[in-house]
């Protein structure tokens, strides 16, 4: 019996129905799914970008001086800053169909499924620029489904909350191009030596193609296969119409000239930018990360030019064979900012920072707070005290405390203030400590920033308690300041990869020492320099008197394991320091006389062709010449005069008479016989 037709025509029917009914329900499920997806994305929000970069050290002339990249140079660049060249290369040959799709391309998708299928292996894939964003900014490279699953979501969220030019910047900046080098601005320099938007259509090509095989289309690596991809994006370019066929030709043709990558160089001041980094930590609060791969400006006051000065006379003065360290840091006083810093003498083989971490023996670089502390109690220049060997005993006479000079050089007599400080006088030094008191000292040494613990015993005069160098030239710095301190300043600016101002330095400075007794001290310091104050033995800077050109203030200290030198011109002050790590002995002159050496050649150099400030004198002080060897006024009588300043009201009133005898003997030597026996005539 045959089928009713109508019954064929119903059965038939029916299928249809159930087929666009499930069709229906399929296409609503995956409507809802999508829009679930989309509304997941919203309610998530935008993904943060953030990726690791590389954090730049600037000089204070706006030169770079290093960067924190730990073998990966990432650096953050905006698209309008690229070559269009760039940006169109990747598109034709990683997502030609970028601006038109919403973050998977489906076409490409199926394309790439039929094709590995027929090939039995994958040799075609179909992830967008999006998606390979999301892989690089969150996910690991693992080949599961959770990560294709997660790549997924990230992919649509990075859709729905960012443009697309913010995608396709973001990308450009964080795909790796080999060598270490994450982003077009770090291939750029890295490959070419220079920016992104400087690109020519050649090296952009050439950098594409780098991404899908970053070892193997390196042009280091193997410059055939390189060519052979940068022939590929020029052909895609072409095809998607962004180049002519002429120009993709021409562009293959063209000669890429690379950077050529010699040994690492030795890196600017790393003993100083140690310390901007513990700065940033300690002052600014920033964590470990994001020092290292914030992608920071960090814009400091290093002067490049006397970093270089330093580095070169320490290693010209001290031996090459020799064990002694050095140490060296450079102010402006007037700042407070460093401009030059050394830790050591070899970074690499000792990251030790002698210039901040060590606490040595200052020695007689100490002397300068006593007398500046004896000045407030009212001592001046022309107090006079005995210098002969002295055994002083203290604690109820228990403490026996015997000074000696150097070469146990003594005046055995009396000798001024101004002597003492010039010829270093240890004995001179002991007995103003016995009249201010050690205590004294302490509180003056404190209020100038000296942050060491100092035992207040009566050798604290003669610098027995160890010191850090960066704390004394910046109390130094605080005596050529008319007493106004202002913390050493290492940063002046940070920005960080956004743009936004982090920090930036605020002058600050506070009077901590009375002007007028600054300047009589700044004045004392001079005397150093100055052979009028010779007596029983040297002024202390006279091996390094025909050195100088212009007005300096400073002292030296030398101590069995340690050797000092600090000094300043108004506009600049400078502290070296010279010893052995494990404290052995200076033995050999020529090792004493290292600190003196860099210092005088170092700020020789780096004062060069500047002004010859001399330093002026405060309103509260006067100026007077006395004759150095007895600190009285001088008269036409004394061979040697010296202008000497007082606080006003302490000046002396005494004119010297040690000469007149002299001078009236003379005079009557010169007498003619006549002359001599009628003097009425």
């Amino acid at each position: 019996m045959e089928p009713i037709p109508g019954s064929r025509f119903r059965g038939t029917w029916k299928y249809v129905r159930a087929a666009v009914f499930i069709g229906l329900f399929l296409a609503i499920f995956a409507f809802a799914a999508l829009g679930s997806f989309v509304l997941f994305a919203k309610i998530e929000g935008a993904p943060p970008v953030a990726v690791p970069q590389t954090t730049i050290f600037y000089a204070a002339d706006g030169s770079k001086i290093g960067e924190s990249d730990h073998g990966q140079k990432r650096y953050w660049v905006r698209l309008k800053d690229m070559s269009p060249h760039v940006i169109e290369a990747t598109i034709a040959v990683e997502d030609r169909k970028f601006y038109e799709h919403h973050g998977f391309d489906l076409k490409r998708i199926a394309a790439a499924i039929i094709a590995n299928v027929e090939a039995m292996a994958k040799v075609e894939g179909a992830s967008t620029i999006t998606q390979q964003y999301a892989r690089n900014l969150f996910l690991t490279h693992e080949k599961t489904w959770s990560r294709k699953i997660q790549e997924a979501l990230y992919t649509i969220r990075l859709e729905a909350n960012y443009s697309k030019d913010q995608i396709l910047e973001g990308y450009l900046n964080t795909i790796y191009y080999g060598h270490g080098a994450y982003g077009i601005e770090a291939a750029a320099r890295y490959y070419f030596g220079k920016h992104a938007r400087e690109l020519t259509l050649s090296e952009a090509a050439m950098l594409a193609g780098i991404p899908k095989g970053p070892y193997y289309y390196s042009p280091f690596v193997n410059e055939q296969r390189a060519k052979a991809r940068q022939k590929i994006v020029l052909a895609s370019m072409a095809e998607a119409g962004y180049i002519s066929r002429k120009e993709a030709e021409q562009a293959y043709r063209d000669k890429l000239v690379y950077v050529r990558h010699q040994e690492q160089e030795q890196p600017i001041a790393p003993y100083f930018q140690d310390v901007v980094k513990q700065q940033l930590r300690t002052k600014l609060g920033l964590d470990e990360r994001t020092i290292e791969l914030g992608g920071l400006r960090v814009y400091t006051t290093l002067d490049r030019r006397l970093q270089r000065i330093a580095e070169e006379q320490i290693d010209r003065i001290i031996d090459p064979h020799s064990a002694i360290q050095a140490a060296l840091v450079a102010m402006d006083p007037r700042t407070g900012e460093v401009k030059a810093l050394i830790g050591g003498r070899n970074y690499e083989e000792s990251p030790f920072n002698r210039a901040v971490q060590a606490e040595r023996q200052p020695g007689s670089t100490f002397k300068p707070f006593l007398y500046y502390a004896a000045i407030e109690q009212g001592f001046t220049p022309s107090t006079q005290l005995r210098s002969e060997l002295t055994t002083f005993t203290f604690n109820g006479g228990r403490s026996p405390y015997t000074p000696h000079n150097y070469n146990d050089y003594y005046a055995n007599g009396p000798i001024t203030l101004a002597q003492a400080l010039a010829v270093s006088d240890n004995v001179f030094a002991v007995k103003t400590l016995q009249f201010i008191g050690a205590d004294k000292l302490v509180e003056t040494a404190k209020a100038l920033g000296i942050t060491s613990r100092l035992k207040a015993v009566p050798s604290l005069a003669l610098g027995t308690s160890p010191v850090k160098v960066i704390d004394m030239v910046a109390a130094y710095s605080t005596l050529a300041n008319y007493g106004k301190q202002t913390e050493p300043v290492f940063i002046q600016k940070v920005v960080d990869a956004n743009g936004n101002v982090l920090y930036e330095h605020k002058p600050e400075s506070r009077q901590v020492l009375d002007r007028d007794a600054a300047f009589v001290t700044t004045h004392l310091m001079t005397g150093m320099f100055d052979p009028k104050l010779n007596g029983y033995t040297t002024v202390t800077g006279q091996s390094i008197i025909d050195d100088i050109t212009r007005p300096y203030a400073g002292k030296s200290g030398t101590t069995k394991t340690d050797s000092w030198m600090i000094g300043f011109a108004p506009q600049l002050v400078a502290g070296v320091w010279t010893g052995y790590d494990r404290g052995e002995t200076m033995d050999r002159p020529a090792e004493r006389q290292y600190a003196k050496q860099i210092w005088v050649r170092f700020m020789e150099q780096s004062l060069a062709g500047e002004p010859k400030q001399s330093f002026k004198p405060t309103k509260g002080v006067i100026g007077v010449y006395i004759d150095p060897q007895n600190g009285k006024l001088a008269t036409e009588a004394c061979p040697v005069k010296r202008k000497t300043y007082y606080l006003v009201g302490t000046e002396p009133t005494d004119y010297c008479t040690d000469h007149l005898e002299k001078k009236k003997k003379k005079k009557e030597d010169g007498k003619s016989w006549f002359e001599k026996w009628f003097p009425w005539f």
